[in-house]
């Protein structure tokens, strides 16, 4: 069973409440987003691997360490995932990025592809799912389900809010993927709302009700 991970860090723990008051703006709550998912990748990726190379500085020749390869990727889930993009940008701007859209069918209510997008080489690289809220987990599901049947293997899913419903389910369809949460919260309500929660996270990132 892969690893769910629920940080404790001060800033995230603070940038996170703000982000929950319902008189955040638009523009603030955008900014929010992209802070926090800069400083959870910042941990997410403490095990990445290094390599040895050689270099000059100003002062002498030296051997240190840089990331081996440039094999990251990150896929948000459309739409409010392409909210937490810009803070991995940030942190790498190498990293390559794949689109992937899921809307649910109203009838059959399994989850259905509109849209998918990937890198090439996908076999190859550390690739995190994003999404501001796993709620049901149903669309989490979905989107690594349809990452894996374009050769996805190394897959982490990193979110803002997780209610534990969403965590058991997504744990249960693909025990392989690691879990990065900025908060855990309490549990869904009657609409599948996450309660305390933050309200509509793609409502809030483009001022669309």
């Amino acid at each position: 069973m892969a690893n769910v991970y629920v940080f404790d860090h001060p800033l995230i723990k603070h940038k996170t409440t703000l982000m929950r008051m319902k008189e955040t703006g638009t523009k603030d709550f955008r900014q929010l987003v992209r802070e926090v998912a800069m400083l959870m990748l910042f941990e997410a990726t403490r095990n990445l691997p290094t390599e040895k190379v050689h270099i000059e500085t100003p002062m002498c020749e030296a051997d240190m360490e840089m990331l081996a390869g440039e094999d990251i990727a990150v896929v948000p889930i459309l739409r409010a995932g392409l909210g937490m993009v810009d803070g991995f940008l940030d942190l790498i701007p190498n990293a390559k990025v794949g689109h992937v859209g899921v809307y649910r069918d109203p009838e059959t209510h399994k989850p259905v592809e509109y849209y998918c997008k990937m890198p090439e080489n996908l076999d190859k690289r550390k690739i995190f799912v994003t999404d501001p809220m796993l709620a049901t987990g149903g669309s989490a599901v979905a989107a690594i389900d349809f990452i894996k049947q374009r050769g996805g293997k190394d897959i982490s899913f990193m979110c803002m809010i997780a209610a534990p419903e969403g965590i058991e389910v997504l744990q249960k369809a693909h025990p392989d993927v690691d879990i990065y949460i900025a908060a855990k919260d309490e549990r869904l309500n009657e609409q599948a709302y996450i309660l305390p929660g933050l309200g509509d996270a793609g409502d809030r990132i483009f001022g669309t009700k």
